[in-house]
């Protein structure tokens, strides 16, 4: 298919949604491209109809939190009074003991005890103090953490959790990590939370959107919106090459369930794994960059959905469970984020497994994830086996961008080589090889939409430079 002003997109996460909208919007014929027979990527919702009724649960649960209005305005008017607010409540599990987070005074001291609490604030001190004397080297997370909070705090409920996550030492786990995801967090910044119930970062907030249907009916609404535009969507499907000459991609071959299917677009933009990127690329990529991409590497995460035959299990969105003699990371409990994900007198239970693929437990059989998990469980008083209606079992290979000590000179080679095509965009979590949080996914789908339309190239890994667009608005279409 020849024309001058089609626009391919290369996956249907939120990055490549936003982008495919933003462009449909503004009259582009767009064709969006995804593997999965549903939009959504890492933030879809999955529906499962059983006896008693239809369970919902996100692929990881989405709290949405951010400082740009744009975003806020843009989902509200596609879901209306199903985008609503709803009160946070998180744990975490360490040491055998629940604390709350954002932290509440009593329960930190009662939980910690007092000696526990000196030595935070002992350390805390002695870190504060060797900042002005001879600063630490800010070399790795672990550094990093160390500085800004204390050795005591820093293993216990930092380090040890990230270590979970990334499967990796802290001490080879780039700084850039913590100045992404806690840069604005300090032992201050958490007491004055505590005490006066206000301000702080991201991580601090009380209350969060969240679709009541999901986080995947935003990318559900989109879809509609894009097609209603004149957009299409090619589901089960995936690109097999991507053609190039003269610094610009002119042409993408795709396999679908009719055959493969060739376009020649004015631009690409792409939130596909950037390691599966290189290799589409015809001439290929320069060994350099093979070389980079390859040695990039993606933490996996395998997911069990719990239906379960009660009416409540906890009031918690999420509990954290750092210590890593228990197999899981992170639990989730749907209905408190709405009534809607479950049926009524009903509950379920979001597992998740941090791994790399084709490691002990992403080859786990459900059977032995399960008993895995309920041992924990039953042991916490969280849950009984028996009422357990059905378990449901989920593998994700590329969910997190590894931050090791090399990724940033590698992703750097990828993506500027990337980045040198007129005509071609590598945006979103996987595209970039960036952790991105919802928003900030959206934002770069949005940028890099409108880098097509005014022909100039935002940067999309800050929104700095697409902060002017921002701040102009978001234009609901007319009813």
């Amino acid at each position: 298919m020849n024309s001058s002003d089609l626009i391919i997109v290369l996956g249907a996460g939120p990055a490549g949604m936003a982008a495919a909208l933003e462009l449909s919007r503004k009259g582009k014929k767009v064709v969006v491209i995804e593997k999965d027979g549903e939009v959504g990527g890492l933030a879809k919702t999955y529906v499962f109809k059983e006896p008693e009724g239809t369970y919902r649960t996100d692929n990881g649960p989405h709290r949405f939190f951010s400082k740009n209005k744009y975003l806020y305005d843009m989902i509200g008017d596609l879901l209306g009074e199903k985008w609503i607010q709803v009160p946070r409540l998180t744990r975490f599990f360490v040491g055998g003991k629940f604390y709350y987070y954002p932290v509440r005074f009593k329960n930190v001291l009662l939980q910690m005890g007092p000696y526990k609490a000196f030595r935070v604030l002992f350390d805390y001190g002695i870190e504060h103090i060797r900042a002005r004397i001879k600063p630490r080297k800010m070399d790795s997370f672990e550094s990093f953490v160390v500085a800004r909070f204390g050795r005591t705090l820093a293993e216990f409920n930092m380090i040890n959790y990230t270590e979970k996550i990334w499967g990796i030492p802290a001490n080879e786990i780039n700084v850039d990590w913590a100045s992404q995801r806690i840069a604005g967090l300090s032992l201050i910044a958490t007491i004055k939370k505590m005490i006066f119930k206000k301000g702080g970062p991201k991580s601090l907030v009380d209350t969060f959107y969240y679709p009541s249907l999901g986080a995947g009916l935003v990318y559900e609404e989109m879809k509609k919106k894009i097609e209603d535009n004149g957009g299409q969507f090619l589901l089960n499907a995936e690109p097999i090459s991507i053609k190039h000459e003269n610094g610009r991609v002119n042409q993408i071959d795709v396999k679908t369930e009719q055959g493969t299917q060739s376009y020649s677009p004015q631009a690409v933009i792409s939130s596909i794994p950037v390691s599966r990127e290189v290799e589409l690329f015809e001439p290929a990529v320069p060994s350099k960059v093979k070389d980079a991409a390859d040695a990039l590497r993606f933490r996996a995460q395998v997911y069990l959905f719990l239906t379960i035959d009660k009416e409540k299990m906890t009031d918690d969105n999420w509990v954290y469970f750092p210590d890593k003699e228990i197999p899981f990371g992170r639990i989730s409990e749907m209905k408190n984020f709405s009534k809607e994900m479950c049926p009524p007198g009903k509950t379920s239970l979001f597992v998740e497994f941090f791994c790399f693929k084709n490691d002990d437990i992403w080859n786990a059989s459900k059977e032995k994830l399960f008993d895995m998990t309920m041992e924990w469980l039953e042991k916490l008083k969280f849950l009984k086996k028996e009422e357990v209606l059905n378990i449901h079992y989920i593998k994700k290979p590329n969910a997190y961008p590894l931050y090791d000590l090399g990724y940033k000179e590698r992703i750097s080679t990828v993506l500027n080589w990337m980045d040198s095509f007129e005509n071609f965009f590598a945006i979103g979590r996987p595209g970039r090889f960036r952790y991105t949080n919802q928003d900030h996914s959206l934002e770069m789908g949005i940028l890099a939409a409108q880098s097509v339309l005014e022909g100039k190239r935002y940067e999309v890994d800050s929104v700095g430079s697409g902060r002017d667009y921002f701040e102009q608005g978001y234009v609901p279409e007319k009813k």
